[in-house]
């Protein structure tokens, strides 16, 4: 039996950055292998020291589903330590289509955004995943694979899993932040990017008052959508109408998806 283990590496991110990645490999049977869980905002993920905002306890989640399921995953943590405006940056991509600013929004806040999520996508592609399944005990294919994250990086997630389709076969869209382009232009490129073997696709949202209700709106216009061309039974949509935009809420929602991505196996 090998014990589990939460590995902290360093990878050379674009520009020329150093970027954290940790995984938590379970505890596991020698030579088993285990389906992989890609996920941003790694900061936030395994523990209350180093996240600003609460954690996501996704240790414990994984511990409490072996003993439901006697099913685990790996969970590969992508951190962010930067300010607010390059998280969102880094995790907005911008082949989806024109901004939709707030009428209100200043010149000089919006000429701070300059997304960056193609980046992003093109990191964790090319560069953790094949670190990520040289060093520890993958689980290789697109079965295997999933990926997660919530407000800006929910957005990524639900960008990198549509773009990669031959990839990932689930993603858990928390808290997505959609409303950032124009209506038209996200559905056009959602419905470019649509093919018969898509992954499955968890969009939550809560529905608390302020930014979590216009997200709430927008994620429930978008499913409504792609109820009707999404391959059948490949869509969950979970709406918490008193859940706040915050890391308790998607913690407790993450328990929920990682039982859903391990019964895909």
């Amino acid at each position: 039996m090998k014990n589990e283990e939460l590995v902290k590496l360093s990878f050379n991110y674009p520009e020329g950055q150093s970027r954290t990645v940790r995984v938590f490999v379970p505890e596991h049977e020698d030579g088993e292998t285990l389906p992989v869980i890609y996920m941003t905002d790694g900061q936030n993920l395994f523990d209350e020291e180093s996240s600003s905002f609460g954690s996501w306890h996704t240790r414990e989640a994984v511990a409490a589903e072996r003993q439901i399921s006697g099913k685990a995953a790996i969970i590969v943590g992508i951190h962010n330590d930067g300010s607010p405006i390059q998280r969102t940056n880094e995790l907005t991509p911008e082949s989806i289509g024109r901004f939709e600013f707030p009428p209100d929004m200043p010149e000089e806040a919006r000429a701070m955004i300059v997304p960056q999520g193609e980046s992003f996508d093109e990191f964790v592609v090319n560069t953790v995943m094949p670190e990520v399944e040289a060093r520890f005990p993958v689980k290789k294919g697109r079965e295997n694979t999933a990926f997660c994250g919530s407000s800006s990086g929910g957005l990524q997630c639900f960008f990198t899993a549509l773009s990669h389709p031959d990839i990932f076969s689930a993603a858990g869209v928390f808290s997505p932040c959609f409303m950032l382009y124009n209506g038209a232009d996200f559905m056009g490129w959602i419905h470019g990017r649509l093919r018969e073997e898509m992954p499955f696709l968890y969009l939550y949202s809560g529905g608390d008052e302020g930014l979590e209700s216009v997200i709430c709106s927008v994620t429930q216009m978008t499913s409504k959508a792609l109820e009707e061309s999404y391959p059948k039974g490949m869509l969950k949509t979970v709406i918490k109408p008193e859940a706040k935009h915050c890391e308790a809420a998607w913690e407790k929602i993450f328990v929920d998806f990682l039982h859903d991505f391990l019964a895909l196996n």
